[in-house]
């Protein structure tokens, strides 16, 4: 189970059809007072302490506020079977007002994001914040709603290196 919670941001999958609705997963503790870490049209940057990752996100659309979203995470410990993390590292960033497709270079996990908020174009665009645990592999991956793939990780270290 701790692998699945490991793993419930990797990849992570953004497509339009899903920005109009709320996405809350999981009965997580999403900080103090499940406050939000951005406020509407602002940027924000959040990062897991060392040795965590992502394992819920919380979102509120508000059509109102620019078409923006309120944002909140949970993270826990990453799984001791995995260690500490290897590297750490912020992947490209995502350009507002485009589609994309995301996921952490180098079989990493997801730890953190920043967004920046385009009134010129009512989007956000991204950033990852992805560590690596021994090199180790996503396998069984499905998605997860509108938004997520979800993927096992392998007990072994990994030959390749996803792309």
């Amino acid at each position: 189970m701790d692998l699945f919670l490991l793993c419930v941001f990797l990849p992570l999958v953004t497509v339009a059809w899903g920005q109009y609705s709320d996405y809350y997963y999981g009965p997580y503790n999403y900080g103090d007072n499940d406050e939000w870490v951005n406020v509407y049209r602002q940027g924000f940057n959040f990062q897991c302490p060392h040795g965590q990752v992502i394992v819920a996100v919380r979102s509120v659309f508000s059509k109102k506020e620019g078409s923006d979203r309120l944002w909140n995470y949970a993270c826990m410990p990453a799984s001791q079977s995995l260690g500490e993390p290897t590297e750490c590292w912020w992947e490209e960033i995502n350009r507002a007002g485009t589609e994309w497709y995301q996921t952490c270079s180098n079989n990493g996990l997801v730890a953190g994001f920043q967004s920046q908020y385009f009134p010129s174009v009512l989007d956000r665009e991204w950033q990852f914040y992805c560590c690596r645990y021994s090199r180790r592999c996503p396998y069984s991956c499905w998605d997860r709603q509108w938004k997520f793939v979800v993927c096992r990780m392998t007990d072994y270290d990994c030959p390749f290196q996803n792309v």
